[in-house]
Parts: C-alpha cells; sequence; structure tokens
C-alpha cells in the first residue's frame, strides 16, 4: 500500500515537472530556423585552354574534362565540359555559318531552347555580348527559379562564319535555391570562356 502511493507521488511529480517544464518553454519567442543545405566545396578557378581540331578555341576550368558529345556523335564540332565535382557540364554545339544554317535561325532556336523554361522560371536576364576587336557578339541567358533545368544559357558568333552555343546542366534534380553557390562559381567560368573565345 505504502509503495502504490509512493509511486502514485512519483508520477504526480513527474507528471506535474513535466507540465512546468512545458508551460515554461512556450513563454519563449520561438523563431524557425531557415532550411540549410550542404556546404559545397569549391574547387580553385584555374583554366586550360582548349585549342585542337575544332574551330573554336577558348580556356575552360582545370577542374573540367573535354567529351564529345555522346547524344550527337556526327556533330563532330558538339562538346561537352565535364564537371564531374558537381555532376554537371557545359554542352557546347556549334554550326557554321552559310547557305544551310542562317545567323537568324539559329538564333532563334537558341531564343526558343531558352523559352522552354519559361514555366518553371521566374524571370530571364539578358546580357548583350558584344567585342567587335575579337569578332565576338552573343546573349547570355541567366535564367531565374527553382525548378530551372538549365539555369544559364549563351550563344556566341562573329555574324559571318561560326555559332556556338552553350548550356548548364547538372545531373541532379533541379533545386537552384542549393545549387546557387555552384552555378555562381560556374557563372564565373563561361564568363571567362566567353571573355578567352577565338574563332579559327
Amino acid at each position: 500500500m505504502k509503495q502504490n502511493r509512493l509511486a502514485g507521488v512519483t508520477i504526480f511529480l513527474l507528471g506535474l515537472s513535466a507540465t512546468v517544464m512545458l508551460t515554461q518553454s512556450c513563454n519563449n519567442d520561438f523563431t524557425p530556423k531557415p532550411r540549410g543545405y550542404f556546404r559545397i566545396a569549391l574547387p580553385q578557378q584555374k583554366y586550360v585552354l582548349l585549342d585542337s581540331i575544332y574551330p573554336y578555341s577558348f580556356e575552360y576550368p582545370a577542374y573540367a574534362a573535354i567529351t564529345n558529345d555522346p547524344l550527337s556523335p556526327q556533330e563532330k564540332n558538339w562538346i561537352n565540359i565535364e564537371m564531374p565535382v558537381f555532376h554537371g557540364r557545359i554542352h557546347i554545339s556549334y554550326k557554321s555559318l552559310g547557305e544551310k544554317q542562317s545567323l537568324r535561325t539559329l538564333t532563334e532556336d537558341a531564343r526558343t531552347l531558352v523559352l522552354k523554361h519559361m514555366p518553371k522560371s521566374s524571370g530571364i536576364e539578358q546580357i548583350v555580348i558584344s567585342d567587335p576587336a575579337r569578332k565576338v557578339f552573343g546573349l547570355v541567358y541567366e535564367i531565374r527559379g527553382m525548378g530551372a533545368a538549365s539555369p544559364y544559357q549563351f550563344y556566341l558568333t562573329d555574324s559571318t562564319r561560326h555559332f556556338l552555343r552553350g548550356a548548364l546542366y547538372f545531373d541532379v534534380v533541379p533545386n537552384n535555391d542549393s545549387l546557387a553557390p555552384v552555378i555562381s562559381f560556374v557563372q564565373k567560368d563561361i564568363q571567362h570562356l566567353i571573355e578567352t573565345i577565338q574563332w579559327k
């Protein structure tokens, strides 16, 4: 009997303590923390010159590798700048301007490919490229929005013979909030590519 009474008192005291603790903790203001993402280790930004059989040359990141485009083996001047550290790539396609390929058609095709991302984007910013000394003209498209599959695309041309288009892709489900540091990092590499491109 004494033990039952002692057990009852103990349970009562534990319940009372839990109630006091809960009421005390609820008096403080609670601010939820924003969702966090894993820290991404970024490599050093060094560059290597791509100068080989292609009708263009440029400097690309030393942490990347050049591969032929496996989806278009008939296109000898199409390459991927593979970035295994980020599980991504910059896809480069190239067309020679002439009777079969007009500049107007190719720029419109590039624009159409960008607009396909419109439903998932929160906005598209266009940056004009104009460097008459190197004969490099074009547009860069920054595609904003959490679900955009390709957050950065561009095309470059000399307006008479060469047309090169690039698009950044990642092999992950698009979540550009968590990829923001990587996208910002790779944008600098793409900017360097644009600043160093030369036509042959």
